[in-house]
């Protein structure tokens, strides 16, 4: 079972890691300029937001694994559509499809749970390792093919899909009992609220923090969230149990998931532009080029799978609270490190293998808290909350980063102060998830009352 798991993992990770070489070439060819580039990844920005609670609650009223099987129909779809005929039409359609993999993790650890709970800890740990590590393979296998010709980087992760769509077949159900309604008014308040913030979010520095269209539709964001948290609460049935929220474990765990993802998540594009930045053009960088800067992010992510496999061990000997806390503190020490020591490539590499170290850290114990904290039938909600949680933190970081660019542009190219002050934040914002981290307390899972009446074959439960 989790070596079938490990097949549907690597398919994520190869699917978030193969595009980001390709894009700028492929735009020279296919007209997309650097806006149309950018609002290819606001649609898979907004998919992701959006898709996460909708499979996490859909598996559990439904079945993980019939909704496991739907999410890697669509993401195999979207891969297949952009490989077939590449064009800014199939791009778009292709990434939103492909949006589709958030809902991997949260419906993989219900099924976990379920089926080998004395395994949830270690193997949730493998399987973050095995997605990092093919997060670094993808994109350094689609650069390599793409050397060769430009289109061909899009099969990267085909035949991949063929290969995790099998293994979504092999594997068994999650047990226990299912029943309730879908809320669609629910759903469609969270869609419309969540694609407004994560516009507002992508597009604020292009069009001005303070322009009207930005205040307007922020405000309209806000709005429209709240409203549905009311609705939600009101509801019979609801989409997301917003009662968990209240539970201070995963409160805690969720806000150091949005802290530590802000950073080490949101500034992956400014890291490859730091990398590849030519020193005698802009007095900065390192003047790699896309395959050593494909290498150096490998290098990252096995460091990630190191942290992440030796995060099990870790936690019984110092406890969850402490790695945790470790974890934020990992981060905030590597971007400390590139704010005071950024100027030859071997001080910088250190840094970053110290934040990919912390990655892996803070992927594998706050998926697997985020799993333990709820009763077992909320398991695939609770995990699709954090889910949501690194997707916005990494939204918000990658957008406060495109800021102090924007702030510091020098000319055709950004100056250094740009950086310096983006290494700061990050540095910042993980130290808060560290603190944050303190609030942290052990427990059991939380009896909370169910979402509505649970059925086994038709008789109450």
């Amino acid at each position: 079972m989790l070596a079938a798991m490990a097949v549907v993992v690597v398919f994520s990770g190869v699917v978030q890691g193969y595009l980001t070489p390709l894009l700028p070439e492929l735009g020279a060819r296919l007209g997309i300029d650097g806006v149309g580039q950018n609002n290819l990844y606001l649609l898979a920005q907004a998919a992701f937001a959006v898709l996460t609670p909708l499979l996490s609650r859909l598996g559990d009223l439904h079945g993980h694994r019939r909704l496991l099987r739907i999410a890697l129909a669509m993401v195999a779809l979207g891969s297949l559509l952009m490989a077939l005929r590449p064009t800014p039409l199939t791009l778009a359609v292709g990434m939103v499809l492909q949006g589709a993999v958030v809902g991997f993790f949260p419906l993989l650890a219900g099924i976990l749970r379920s089926r080998a709970p004395e395994r949830g800890r270690t193997g949730m740990s493998l399987l973050v390792g095995a997605l990092l590590i093919a997060i670094g393979v993808g994109g350094l296998v689609a650069g390599a093919l793409s050397e060769q010709h430009a289109v061909a980087g899009l099969w990267t992760a085909v035949p991949v899909a063929v290969l995790a769509v099998a293994a979504g077949i092999a594997l068994p159900d999650s047990e226990g009992p299912r029943g309730g309604r879908f809320h669609y008014g629910a759903a469609c308040l969270l869609t419309v609220g969540l694609t407004a913030l994560v516009l507002v979010l992508a597009q604020g520095g292009t069009w001005g923090w303070t322009a009207p269209r930005t205040l307007v539709l922020g405000a309209a964001a806000v709005l429209v969230l709240a409203a549905w948290t009311t609705v939600e609460r009101r509801a019979e049935n609801p989409l997301v149990n917003v009662r968990m929220l209240s539970e201070r474990r995963l409160a805690v765990v969720s806000a150091h998931t949005f802290c530590a993802a802000f950073g080490t998540i949101g500034f992956l594009g400014a890291n490859a532009l730091f990398l590849g930045a030519d020193p005698d053009e802009t007095g900065y960088g390192m003047g790699l080029g896309p395959q050593a800067i494909a290498t150096v992010s490998l290098a990252m992510v096995v460091a990630g799978f190191a942290g992440s496999t030796a995060t099990p061990r870790l936690a019984r000997r110092i406890g969850d609270r402490a790695v945790l806390g470790t974890g934020g503190a990992l981060i905030a020490l590597g971007f400390l490190g590139m704010l005071l020591f950024h100027a030859t490539l071997p001080q910088y590499v250190a840094c970053a293998l110290l934040v990919g170290l912390a990655t892996g850290l803070f992927e594998s114990i706050t998926r697997t808290l985020s799993a333990e904290i709820v009763p077992a039938h909320q398991t695939a909600l609770a995990v699709g909350l954090n889910e949501l949680a690194l997707s916005l933190g990494a939204a918000i970081g990658a957008a406060v980063i495109g800021a102090l660019f924007a702030a510091h542009r020098l000319g055709a190219h950004i100056a250094l102060d740009g950086f310096l002050w983006s290494w700061g934040a990050c540095a910042a914002v993980a130290l808060l998830g560290s603190a944050v981290a303190l609030a942290y307390r052990a427990g059991h899972a939380p009896a909370l009352a169910p979402l509505e009446p649970l059925t086994v074959d038709g008789d109450p439960a």
